[in-house]
């Protein structure tokens, strides 16, 4: 196998043992990661030849000893679809659209979340002006929220919006004045009033679908600061609610930095699994609370960025959703 382009280029020489001599059972039988209908749709399109000369017959006879050869076009990402899903709207103008993202909702299509996506939303709402932009499966995204986070999210319109939006969370406010701010509910209290997480987060080795900190990831950098702190029935501190500020954005950036310090957000099934036995500590209405919530407790309420064209720097917040203000409720009255 030898790369072509975009297109990978196959060889089978008939060892005459395949069970039939027709060219399409013949390449099903050495080439089974190509189903029936695929080796199909190449033989009709002219992309297998043996000597040179395009086969269109599926049902052609080879003989033992010749050599096919099978070019594999690049698989085109599939166009996502058009959706009419509501979006609730903070901001927009022909450049950007700013919108408080929804717990459950996924950003862009992806193995498993095909449709039913923000990006499916945005081709609705936007129309075709999103296409092309930043990629056909990311129109127009230059950055993400987790499927279970809610909160501020900025789109890009056109080429100018996504590059200079690009340009900034790249960035992350280092030299510029962009911010991105979240309130994450975390059990224990650290024993500081603020803080700094400096420590690169990669791959997780075992289990791909989580990352780690690891000593040869990326860079990344989280600022945080209590802004609360919540007593179990016994009286003693079991959570505390923290505003977070990324210096950079890599994926489940705080969730991972918040288990690396001992405090997983409250509800993360993924990075603090092992702390279900805290719930224990927490009043039966706020366990209920907790249980009712589903997701990490974890909100996008502060996004402030440079406008692509004018350069004014917007600002916008994001009050908790109706899922957190319950869970902080029953936290402060340790209900």
């Amino acid at each position: 196998m030898q790369g072509s382009g975009s297109a990978q280029r196959l060889e089978v020489v008939v060892a005459g043992d395949e069970g039939s001599a027709r060219l399409d059972r013949v390449l099903a039988a050495r080439l089974p990661d190509l189903s029936r209908s695929r080796l199909k749709t190449l033989i009709l399109a002219g992309s297998v030849t043996l000597r040179s000369e395009a086969i269109r017959d599926p049902a052609y006879h080879v003989t033992s000893g010749d050599t096919i050869t099978i070019d594999v076009p690049e698989a085109a990402p599939a166009e996502p679809l058009a959706e009419d899903i509501a979006l609730d709207i903070v901001f927009e103008d022909d450049d950007i659209i700013v919108i408080n993202k929804p717990a459950g909702l996924v950003v862009h299509p992806a193995a498993g979340h095909e449709t039913g996506t923000l990006v499916n939303a945005l081709i609705a709402h936007c129309g075709t002006s999103l296409s092309g932009i930043g990629g056909v499966r990311r129109p127009g995204i230059v950055h993400r929220l987790d499927k279970d986070t809610t909160g501020l999210m900025v789109v890009a319109k056109n080429d100018l919006a996504h590059q200079s939006l690009s340009a900034q969370f790249a960035d992350h406010g280092r030299t510029g004045e962009m911010r991105r701010g979240y309130l994450a509910f975390a059990w224990g209290v650290p024993s500081r009033q603020r803080g700094t997480v400096d420590a690169p987060i990669d791959r997780h080795p075992h289990a791909r679908e989580k990352m780690a900190v690891r000593q040869n990831g990326r860079a990344a950098v989280t600022h945080w600061e209590i802004l609360e702190s919540f007593a179990g029935r016994d009286g003693k501190p079991v959570a505390s609610l923290l505003a977070c500020e990324l210096e950079t954005g890599r994926t489940h950036q705080i969730r991972v930095h918040l288990s690396h310090m001992g405090h997983p957000l409250l509800g993360d099934a993924v990075y603090g699994p092992h702390f279900k036995t805290k719930a224990n500590q927490l009043g039966p209405e706020s366990q209920g609370a907790l249980a009712a919530l589903g997701r990490q407790a974890l909100h996008a309420y502060l996004l402030v960025i440079e406008h692509p064209r004018s350069g004014e720097l917007l600002h916008w917040e994001q009050p908790l959703p109706e899922d957190l203000l319950l869970l902080e409720g029953r936290l402060k009255a340790a209900l």
